[in-house]
């Protein structure tokens, strides 16, 4: 049998296989008013498709904690009972289709208050329904980006909490796996590195006070989070940098921090918080980072990043350079990619009744 269509259990929760949908901003909900930050139909058709299409796992796009949290003004959140009800309708289907339903929970930092991409995603104001953005340090992201106002040590701790009341509501809307979002230049990525934390406090300077944050984070949802759900935690494992930048090596370090706070799996990305930065792209080009992780700590790893062929994911899996796949734009090309895979391979996926016929 295909190792890729192999179930896995993590605490309590069985995913089904190893095609999993890693989370992918849709930039539709609205920006303003009672329905904020709340999924409708859009966002329904599109998990419900990729579930019904075989994936194990949907992990639903950066869901912010806070308004201010978001990356566009039309991002999701999960700041009030309003946007759990919503969320209700996806995570009950998904479950239906013998999908397990995800969540990421996010906040932006310097990096919110942008357009969507197809408006160019430039930094938006006030009257594009845009704010200040939060950050560690008053360090722009790029000349585009404005100069965020720095998180005082309150500000910080609200924020914590703001991540553990999110959680609380992921669990109401019926998720069962809570993924932290610590990757891409958003606030905890840039608390991480030290090319954007630049404090001279307790949470800056040395790698024990830049992890601080996140480490906090995690304790926070850990606590709410019921000790048979998994949690996850999505890392950049490099800025890229030659120096000056977080590394590889702090990636296999912090791994083994999050193990010991509770962790389960890390979701292993790269870049995102420097700008202009090259990076090497090609088929697979991160999964070397993630089998690392793999291989030098006890975490479960997840590997992302131009991984598009059945024989391509399935070596990836069976060779032990990752537990699982995630699959972005390959999935949004082709929401049954499991499913084809599985015939391809000789594995087994779930077909709902209604596709019999395509069988």
């Amino acid at each position: 049998m295909s190792t890729l269509f192999e179930s896995i259990t993590l605490r309590g929760v069985t995913i089904p296989n190893r095609v999993w949908m890693p989370p992918m901003c849709q930039y539709s909900a609205e920006p303003e008013g009672p329905l904020a930050g709340a999924p409708h139909d859009w966002h329904f058709a599109h998990y419900a498709a990729r579930a019904a299409g075989g994936t194990g796992l949907v992990i639903v796009e950066a869901t912010a904690v806070s308004p201010e949290g978001r990356i566009s003004p039309y991002d999701l959140g999960l700041w009030n009972d309003t946007q759990v009800e919503a969320f209700r309708r996806i995570t009950r289907f998904l479950g239906a289709q013998g999908t397990v339903p995800a969540v990421q929970l996010a906040h932006g930092g310097r990096k919110a208050s942008t357009d969507r991409p197809w408006k160019g995603g430039a930094p938006v104001g006030p009257e594009a329904h845009g704010w200040q953005p939060l950050a560690p340090s008053a360090v722009a992201f790029d000349e585009r980006h404005p100069v965020p106002s720095e998180l005082s040590v309150d500000q910080i701790q609200e924020v914590v909490g703001q991540f553990s009341a999110a959680a609380r509501r992921a669990l109401a809307a019926g998720f069962e796996i809570a993924e932290i979002h610590g990757a891409h230049g958003y606030l905890i990525n840039e608390f991480l590195s030290p090319h954007s934390n630049h404090r001279t406090d307790a949470y800056g300077g040395s790698y024990e006070n830049r992890t601080r944050f996140a480490l906090e984070v995690v304790d926070a949802v850990r606590a709410v989070w019921p000790e048979d759900k998994p949690v996850f935690f999505r890392i950049s494992a490099t800025d890229w940098l030659q120096d000056g930048g977080w590394t590889a090596d702090d990636t296999v370090r912090f791994a083994h921090d999050l193990h010991t706070h509770g962790v389960d799996l890390l979701d292993v990305s790269t870049g995102g918080n420097v700008s202009g930065v090259t990076v090497p792209t090609g088929p697979g080009y991160q999964v070397p980072f993630a089998a690392r992780v793999k291989a030098e700590t006890p975490l479960r790893v997840a590997a992302v990043g131009l991984i598009t062929e059945a024989g391509q994911a399935e070596k990836i899996v069976k060779n032990g350079e990752a537990d699982a796949v995630l699959l972005g734009r390959e999935l949004l090309r082709n929401p049954s990619w499991a499913r084809h895979a599985a015939r391809e391979l000789g594995g087994e996926v779930r077909v709902p009744d209604q596709y019999h016929r395509s069988l």
